[in-house]
């Protein structure tokens, strides 16, 4: 599969989310979305970049961005998680692996030799009509919301 580009339409995707809620490409359109992709709930990155996004989503919010993270995690997982963290955005369920698939970022990783397939950690910023406006692949867990904000605002420069 070609990597997706910055001016493609994203592809058209149908997933669950925490709440059992079904969510499509077409319900996102009208707002831009940071849609963001991560490998597992309740791990030390991926709980850094939630938390990030969480302390952010206001300024977020009043650029425009509403936030939806995507993992092969349960339902069930992703309500704890936005429990336990009081993420308060949506994460999608991805059980299996065809939101990432579509996106391209369901891949072979390697971790102490193993080879397994995973999640690649990466945001793409869609516009409010679904086309792809930004990608970010070397995601700053900790930061990941100021690194967002700061590519935005220096646009506005």
């Amino acid at each position: 599969m070609a990597k997706l580009q910055v001016g493609e339409p994203a592809p058209d995707f149908r997933s669950t989310t925490q709440d059992g809620e079904t969510l499509t490409l077409a319900d996102l359109r009208g707002q831009r979305t940071i849609l963001y992709f991560y490998p597992k709930d309740n791990t030390s990155g991926c709980t850094l970049e939630a938390k990030s996004l969480r302390d952010g989503r206001e300024e977020l919010k009043a650029m425009g961005f509403r936030i939806v993270g995507v993992s092969p995690d349960s339902e069930r997982s992703h309500r704890n998680f936005c429990q336990k963290h009081e993420l308060g955005f949506t994460l999608l369920a991805d059980t299996d692996h065809s939101v990432c698939e579509a996106f391209g970022v369901w891949a072979e990783k390697s971790m102490y030799g193993r080879k397994y397939m995973g999640v690649v950690r990466t945001t793409f910023i869609l516009d409010a009509e679904g086309r792809i406006e930004r990608i970010f692949d070397k995601v700053k867990t900790a930061s990941h919301y100021e690194q967002i904000a700061e590519a935005y605002r220096s646009e506005e420069r």
